[in-house]
């Protein structure tokens, strides 16, 4: 096998084979050696140097730079998940380089923590407020459902027709309809919900 022989342009005056290092178009990125037949005349491949990189290195990748013709080291934390500082989002990192701009590793604890600038502090005021609207929506599903369970009772009673079970069924649900509108939402989340009964 042949050797080729270049001259300062990177053209062969000497036809053969030489092992060239290719990179990446956009990220020049390296991207692994092949051995290339070059006739007199011709210049190794686009996006290929005859420069061998250097060994790999944890967390960085070998790119190339093209204003000094050289490989350098480029941090690499592709595939690692962040978390946005102004929305909490989880994303993944998807480019060479550091870590994106407003983002950090810490993985905020609940959807109401706030980044102070060093890590997440629950905002304990939306959360409440939060709590205290999810429990108005419980209460006011459950007193619907109550008071549709007992609408037919109380046509009954008005008509005089409602039997003694009924009557009985009726007197429970109407207390436990008292018990869900006694509770203060403000309270959330430690409110004690009554259990409906049992028919």
């Amino acid at each position: 096998m042949t050797k080729a022989k270049l001259d300062s342009n990177l053209i062969a005056t000497v036809a053969g084979d030489i092992v060239v290092y290719n990179f990446d178009g956009e990220s020049l990125e390296f991207t692994g050696e092949s051995t290339e037949y070059l006739a007199i005349g011709v210049g190794i491949p686009a996006n290929s140097t005859i420069d061998k990189p250097d060994s790999p290195k944890e967390g960085y990748a070998i790119c190339r730079d093209v204003i000094s013709s050289a490989w350098v080291y480029i941090e690499d934390r592709r595939g690692e998940t962040v978390y946005s500082i102004e929305t909490g989002n989880e994303m993944e990192v998807h480019s060479l380089g550091g870590y994106p701009d407003n983002t950090t590793t810490q993985k905020p604890l609940t959807p109401y923590d706030r980044w102070n600038g060093n890590n997440w502090v629950t905002d304990t005021e939306a959360q409440h407020a939060a709590e205290v609207k999810l429990a108005s929506n419980n209460k006011r599903e459950l007193l619907q459902e109550a008071h549709e369970k007992i609408n037919f009772w109380q046509t009954e009673l008005l008509l005089g027709s409602i039997s003694d079970s009924d009557k009985d069924n009726l007197k429970k649900w109407v207390e436990y309809i008292k018990n869900l509108q006694a509770i203060d939402v403000n309270n959330a989340p430690g409110i004690q919900w009554p259990e409906p009964p049992e028919l």
